[in-house]
């Protein structure tokens, strides 16, 4: 009877043990989807939704913390959750951050939305910066009409409030933690990540039921491939390497041997991947006249006519290279007002650059040469002793020539030049004061 009884208890020991195995087993995988929505992030998204998926994990949580990003990559992303049978999560997170725009389409679109105390969604509404700095609705009722009806559609999907989804866009509505949850925008709000986990412990999402109380978390990693795709694809860096390689290309032409003109081929190539490619043709158009014009400016200076037109070419081809283009780009004016001024202020930074530069080479070409009688009488001073029979060097006018003296002359004396022989100054000592 004892060791029947031991047995039972060894039995239900092992079981427990077992379960709580099982239970430590389960794990929840993180993506951090923080900056602008591009190309990089839908491949992202895909790539942590088939880890999940073959690797069984009980949930992908994607964290959100982005001004917007594009249209058309937020369909895209919203396509793939749809699609997948592991439940999403969204998350804004952490505190003090915002999904504004597409940031808040992804998060009405996912299975499970929540979001940190002091967190903002909203701005949906599509804006672009207006000549005079400020900022303007888009007004195209297509465009408005298609976001609303999907923002609607994916809202009442998942049993949220149809009327904030439409409020988003149509009137740029934003909401903080609390008012998103009590208007049924989202359906938790949480502190950090373990916190989140537990409150949606044993909710079906997907015809499954979430075990995520105490699950391991496991922050997603992008390949190598994807990690410097994600840098480059931002819409400022990709800018931006395409306006430095085109200098770097300007600067290789114009002084052959540096290999400058390789790094800006790179550069180039960076950029218009970063892009997808698809960029403005005007801008590349007005950047290819403007790098022709300093060609010209440099190989042939004249009055800077050239230099200048060429200045400008490049400052208003970079204005079209930032992706203010709708619907493709569905970001907040302000963040677009942010890029024109990372891209525009380095353009004209390094156009004043070159403009320097083709000033220095105009003086350069306007200034008499140094040779013969226009050196007789000027005053040099001695590197090494100079005696008759044994030249040495002086420096005139930061040069270093050979000479050679009938006087005795020690190192950094003064020396008047006679005149010149050849490559040799014949000088004598410095008499004056």
């Amino acid at each position: 009877m004892r060791i029947k009884t031991l047995s039972l208890f060894l039995f239900a020991f092992l079981l427990l043990i077992s379960a709580a195995s099982t239970a430590s087993c389960e794990k929840v995988l993180i993506l951090e989807m923080s900056d602008s929505i591009t190309t990089v992030s839908d491949d992202m998204v895909n790539n942590a939704l088939a880890i999940a998926e073959s690797e069984d994990y009980e949930a992908l949580v994607i964290t959100l913390n982005t001004p917007g990003g594009g249209l058309q990559e937020t369909l895209n992303i919203i396509e793939s959750i749809d699609a997948s049978p592991v439940p999403v999560i969204g998350y804004v997170y952490p505190e003090g951050t915002k999904a504004w725009s597409a940031g808040t389409l992804i998060l009405i679109s996912t299975d499970i939305a929540a979001m940190t105390p002091f967190t903002v969604i909203g701005s949906a509404q599509p804006v672009q910066a207006s000549p005079a700095g400020g900022s303007e609705p888009i007004n195209d009722s297509k465009t408005i009409n298609a976001i609303v009806a999907l923002s609607k559609e994916k809202a009442s999907k998942h049993d949220r409030n149809v009327t904030a989804a439409e409020l988003f866009i149509t009137e740029n509505l934003n909401l903080n933690a609390e008012e998103a949850k009590n208007n049924n925008v989202v359906e938790y709000i949480a502190e950090d990540i373990p916190d989140l986990l537990e409150q949606v412990d044993g909710e079906t999402i997907k015809n499954r039921q979430l075990n995520t109380s105490g699950a391991n978390i496991v922050n997603y990693e992008p390949g190598l491939n994807l990690y410097l795709m994600n840098i480059i694809s931002n819409p400022i860096i990709s800018s931006l390497l395409l306006m430095i390689g085109i200098y770097a290309i300007v600067l290789g032409i114009s002084s052959p041997g540096a290999g400058a003109e390789i790094f800006g081929a790179i550069l180039i190539a960076l950029g218009l991947i970063g892009m997808g490619f698809d960029v403005n043709v005007a801008a590349l158009f007005l950047i290819g006249v403007g790098v022709v014009l300093l060609i010209l400016e440099l190989q042939a200076p004249g009055f800077g006519i050239f230099g200048i037109a060429g200045i400008v070419c490049l400052i208003a081809g970079s204005i079209f290279l930032i992706p203010m283009d709708f619907p493709r780009w569905y970001t907040p004016a302000d963040v677009q007002r942010s890029m024109m001024f990372y891209i525009v202020i380095p353009t004209i930074i390094i156009g004043l650059f070159f403009a320097f530069a083709i000033y220095k080479v105009v003086q350069a070409k306007g200034r008499k040469p140094i040779i013969g009688e226009e050196m007789n009488g000027e005053i040099a001073e001695a590197i090494d002793p100079i005696s008759e029979g044994s030249p040495g060097y002086v420096r005139y006018s930061g040069e270093y020539w050979k000479a050679r003296s009938e006087d005795t002359i020690n190192p950094e004396e003064k020396v008047e030049i006679l005149e010149k022989d050849g490559p040799v100054l014949i000088v004598r000592k410095f008499k004056g004061k």
